[in-house]
């Protein structure tokens, strides 16, 4: 009868907490009700530690000139079971696990605008102004690693032995990603700051980086729609084929019809006024609808955002107006979320072992190697880059940064990296957007070749650190 009676008083405890956490507000401390036992009030106080916190580690890498994205992560990783997560008292009370739901749901929207802004942002203008050159650098970019990949999956399996839910060719397809892909973003800060966007150099550099993001979707809607989220089989055989087929009608629909009727809205909104705001609104609006269609589909909600960015006018300063507005609040706040949440559930102890942390270094090493030996190459044999330039561009070419964090979390979401693989692949997306930074700070102090005027600077301005 007492165990009857203690474990009725657990269920009913259980379910009071559950109500408690889908109650919107308290009735306040005078009341008896703690606020951090409801959904706003504990969000609103997540979202401001995760800001003071980042932002403070942003604040102290400034002098190292690290891109924001690393304080972001580290954040979370402070916040998380690595560091403070340890405290029970700390992790019951501000991060709580009933808590989850709500944080992840408003970071997934940050991310979801957020590729919205990279397809919009993406510049197809300078990949044909460069033309085949983009290419051939950003396939030899992604090649060695995807290949790589192969040999890993393996390797990770003696190394890390984990039940994984996900077949071999899948793990290998997203592994294969997080290890080719180019932080285009954290690319174009550096550039900026070291004066290289508006010569050959950087435009050659962005276009590949566009080429490389533009696969590294595709390769991660193609991972997406062949794990089905785990090995067993949800739907139809054919499921994978259908979830292809149907993210191919998408891209077609979205380009060939949605995009002449944005073209259409872009004009009759003019160039500002409300009937501007109106039609940034509406795009907004279609961009989270897209997301939820790719989502129905059977691939994640930023692969539509991101084909709907792509697919935007460009045409009367329309999509540079959306940036204006959306950007703020996105870069400001909701992303800084997403990489905070990222650090979260990053567990760096894990990784232990000599067999664990030899993977982490062989992770490192072939995602720096594949891509910069494989840009290297092709930028000195096949354009007739300066080696020095050529180097630089390899070792821009191998920041991770926030682009390897959304592919990696997309991959735990779906349940393809278990947890230390994860923290593996977080390390090593750290290590390689640290490097990033100051080894093309390094090169670029030389004395400046012909296609590196001297005009443009070669140094970092101010000091500041980049903000992406």
């Amino acid at each position: 009868m007492h165990a009857q009676a203690n474990t009725h008083c657990k269920i009913v405890s259980l379910v009071d907490r559950s109500t408690m956490a889908v109650k919107m507000a308290s009735d306040g401390l005078w009341q008896g009700e703690n606020p951090l036992d409801f959904a706003l009030p504990l969000l609103a106080v997540q979202i401001a530690v995760v800001l003071v916190v980042t932002q403070g580690l942003a604040f102290a890498l400034k002098p190292l000139r690290q891109p924001r994205v690393v304080a972001e992560i580290l954040g979370g990783i402070l916040l998380g079971p690595s560091a403070l997560g340890r405290w029970g008292a700390f992790r019951r009370t501000i991060f709580p696990e009933w808590s989850t739901a709500a944080l992840d749901t408003v970071s997934g929207l940050g991310l979801l605008l957020f590729l919205f802004l990279v397809g919009l942002e993406l510049d197809f203008g300078a990949v044909r102004r460069v033309g085949p050159r983009s290419v051939a650098i950003a396939g030899a970019g992604i090649v060695p690693p995807l290949l790589a990949a192969a040999g890993i999956v393996p390797l990770l399996d003696l190394a890390v032995p984990a039940p994984r839910d996900a077949s071999y060719f899948s793990l290998c397809v997203f592994l294969g990603a997080a290890l080719s892909v180019t932080a285009l973003p954290v690319l174009a800060c550096i550039l900026k700051e070291l004066g290289l966007l508006g010569v050959p150099f950087g435009e050659t550099a962005m276009a590949a980086a566009a080429v490389n993001d533009v696969f590294a979707w595709t390769l991660l809607a193609l991972a997406l729609a062949v794990s089905g989220g785990g090995r067993e089989p949800k739907g139809p055989p054919l499921a994978p084929v259908y979830i292809l087929a149907s993210g191919a009608l998408f891209v077609v629909f979205t380009f060939f019809a949605l995009r002449p009727l944005m073209a259409r809205l872009a004009r009759r909104a003019g160039p500002g006024g409300a009937d501007g705001d109106l039609a940034c609104s509406g795009a907004v609006a279609c961009a989270l609808l897209a997301g939820a269609v790719t989502d129905a589909i059977g691939v994640h909600p930023v692969f539509g955002a991101f084909v709907f960015g792509l697919a935007m006018p460009r045409e009367s300063g329309f999509a540079e107006r959306i940036g204006t507005k959306v950007a703020p609040l996105v870069s400001g706040l909701m992303l800084p979320l997403y990489f905070a949440t990222s650090g979260l559930h990053t567990d760096v102890d894990s990784v232990q072992g000599v067999a664990a942390w030899g993977m982490v270094a062989l992770v490192v090493a072939v995602a720096v190697a594949g891509k910069f030996g494989g840009t290297f190459a092709v930028a000195v044999a096949g354009t007739g880059m300066a080696r020095r330039e050529a180097a630089a561009l390899g070792v821009a070419m191998s920041a991770k940064g926030l682009v390897e964090l959304i592919v990696l979390n997309i991959g735990k979401e779906k349940k393809v990296l278990d947890d230390t693989t994860f923290a593996i692949f977080v390390i090593m997306a750290l290590t390689t957007t640290v490097v990033a930074t100051p080894l093309m700070t390094a090169l670029y102090r030389q004395p400046p070749t012909a296609t590196t005027p001297e005009s443009d600077g070669v140094e970092l301005k101010g000091g500041d650190a980049c903000p992406a």
